[in-house]
This record gives structure tokens, C-alpha cells and sequence, in this order.
């Protein structure tokens, strides 16, 4: 089969399409023909390493030599183990948080894949698993964002941002998207109900106060973040630069202690269930994924260098064409 491959951490530079063997299911594992994949800033971390891949002998060559987690395609081979799923089911969903997705063919856990609403594209599908699962439990689980709570989504243009808009209407609740100029209008066409230009305007002079702060791209300090919530308010953080990262991380559990505003920072924990329940909201049309660019899987370094820029409006998709014309 044909893949993306790299023998080494580096830029996108080190990434080869090549022929390497298919993969074999495991017990409780599906094969995988793949239509499409999308990208996630994780694929960027795992394509360059942290920086102790680089200083420790033993350490630069990665034990994945593919990269990419979010996928869609049709179920070809099961594993003995694997019960909701059969040869020729759609299916959607990701590989694992190592990789493996930018190939013809992928295993993946059954444990983290669901069937494919009816509805939409392959392309579609693959934009959806990480970015929207991250969206729902941010806002659901980590939020508890109740029907009619007011909500800033920092960060709103993005492939998480754009999910976060339409689950948090769909939730019942006020959304304010933060965003840039050029992605206003967009913001406004998912649903948000008020829309802030940072480039002209400030969220945290504006006075108003929130139930639920989401940063998706979070750029200020986390206690401007605090400022701008309601007495017993949550701040929960996704994203952001590795200063707001880390500064959530450490700050967050003794935050949360001293006072009556919670602060979280989490990373998505990737399931069946929640797979599902994405799928019965985009079956009901309360969910739509947004798609800036797509770009054949020989075209993957392109596509990360894209990715890289950090100005995409969505997700970036990879097609994957076979020789039947799939």
C-alpha cells in the first residue's frame, strides 16, 4: 500500500510517499481501507518530536513511522475479537493517539471508531473525531454548560473552534466566538450569537461576564481568563501556545481550590460513545463540519506546512484514491 512515511523526526521536509506492507488487524482491531484522513496539531508534534527526541540517543527515530489519527473509510478485515463492526461498513473515527492514518490502509481499536453518518462525505467524516470530541467535552464534561449559560469560545475559527460554535448552540446556550477579522462572518453563519474581532476589540474590556470560558486558542493569561467569568464560573483550556499550556496545567488544580471559579485544562479522551453521539447530531443536521482545504494523501507535507501557518478556517483533509476509483 502507499503511505506517508518518515524515518526520522523533522519538518515536512522528511515525509516520503512510499510503498510500505499493510497492516494486520489485531484481536480487537479493524482493517481500515481509508478514504480520507484530516490533520490535527498532533500530527505536527508527532511529525517534529519534542525536544528531548533530538538530545537523547535512542530517541530520534520514531517508533511510528506514520503519522496521522483522524480517519474515514470502509471496514475491510475484522479481528477476531471486534463485535459492532463487519466487512463493507463506513466508518469514522481514529487510529490511536500515535498515528497511522496517512496510508490506503490503517488498523484501528474498534473501542475508537463508530459507524459514518449517513449524511455526509468521507472527507467530512475525517474532520470530525479529535477536533469535535475535544469541542463536546470541553463544553459537556469539563464546562457542565447548562441550556441558557453564556459561553466565550476563544479561538473560535478553527477546527475546534467551529465545533465548539454549533455543539454549544446545539446545548442551548449564548455563544460569543472570538475570531479575526476575516473569520466573522463565518463564525456567525454556525450559530455564534455575538461575534468579537479581537483585532478591534478586547473581550475582557467589554464588562460582560461568562459561564464558561473555552480557550481554544488561548493567548492571554489565564487570570485575565478568570477575570472575565461569573462568580462560580469555568475556564477550561484546550489549546494555546506552550506558555498558556503549561501555565494552566500548573496553575489550574490550585486555582480551582482557593475560590469558587473553576479552572481545567484536558485532553480529549477519544471513545465510542461520544463518536456516536456526533454522529446522531451531524444525522440531524445540528452539526456540519467545516473544511478549509483538502489536498491528496501525496500531498501531506504540503498540507502541514499549511497547517503550520495556523490561519486555517476549519479542518485540512487528506483524499485517499484507490485503484478501484474509490
Amino acid at each position: 500500500m502507499k503511505a506517508i512515511v518518515r524515518t526520522r523526526y523533522g519538518p515536512p521536509d522528511v515525509l516520503q510517499f512510499t510503498d510500505i506492507e499493510k497492516p494486520t488487524p489485531a484481536n480487537n482491531d479493524v482493517l481500515i481501507e481509508l478514504y480520507a484522513a484530516s490533520l490535527n496539531r498532533l500530527d505536527r508534534f508527532h511529525l517534529r518530536g519534542a525536544p528531548w527526541n533530538r538530545w537523547i540517543p535512542g530517541l530520534s527515530t520514531p517508533k511510528q513511522p506514520i503519522i496521522g489519527c483522524d480517519i474515514a473509510g470502509r471496514v475491510e478485515v475484522v479481528g477476531k475479537g471486534v463485535k459492532q463492526f463487519q466487512p463493507g461498513d463506513t466508518v469514522f473515527g481514529v487510529t490511536s493517539l500515535a498515528g497511522g492514518g496517512f496510508a490506503e490502509y490503517v488498523c484501528a481499536p474498534e473501542a475508537k471508531l463508530a459507524l459514518k453518518p449517513a449524511n455526509i462525505s468521507f472527507e467530512d467524516a475525517a474532520a470530525v473525531p479529535i477536533a469535535a470530541i475535544t469541542a463536546l467535552q470541553a463544553l459537556r464534561d469539563k464546562g457542565k454548560l447548562k441550556p441558557g449559560q453564556k459561553v466565550l469560545l476563544d479561538g473560535a475559527s478553527g477546527g475546534v473552534g467551529t465545533f465548539a460554535i454549533q455543539i454549544a448552540k446545539s446545548l442551548g446556550t449564548e455563544v460569543t466566538a472570538v475570531c479575526s477579522t476575516r473569520n466573522v462572518d463565518k463564525a456567525r453563519s454556525l450559530g455564534a450569537d455575538h461575534v468579537i474581532d479581537y483585532t478591534q476589540e478586547d473581550f475582557k474590556q467589554s464588562g460582560q461576564r461568562y459561564d464558561l470560558i473555552v480557550g481554544v486558542n488561548a493567548h492571554h493569561s489565564i487570570f485575565d481568563y478568570l477575570r472575565a467569568l461569573c462568580p462560580d464560573g469555568t475556564y477550561v483550556a484546550v489549546g494555546g501556545g506552550l506558555p498558556q499550556i503549561f501555565q494552566a496545567m500548573l496553575l489550574a488544580p490550585f486555582l480551582s481550590r482557593i475560590g469558587n471559579k473553576k479552572t481545567c485544562f484536558f485532553v480529549a479522551n477519544i471513545n465510542h460513545k461520544d463518536l456516536a453521539f456526533l454522529k446522531e447530531l451531524i444525522e440531524a443536521r445540528k452539526l456540519v463540519p467545516v473544511i478549509d482545504r483538502r489536498y491528496p494523501l501525496s500531498e501531506a507535507a504540503e498540507a502541514i506546512r499549511y497547517l503550520e501557518k495556523g490561519h486555517a478556517q476549519g479542518k485540512i483533509v487528506l483524499t485517499v484514491e484507490h485503484n478501484n476509483g474509490a
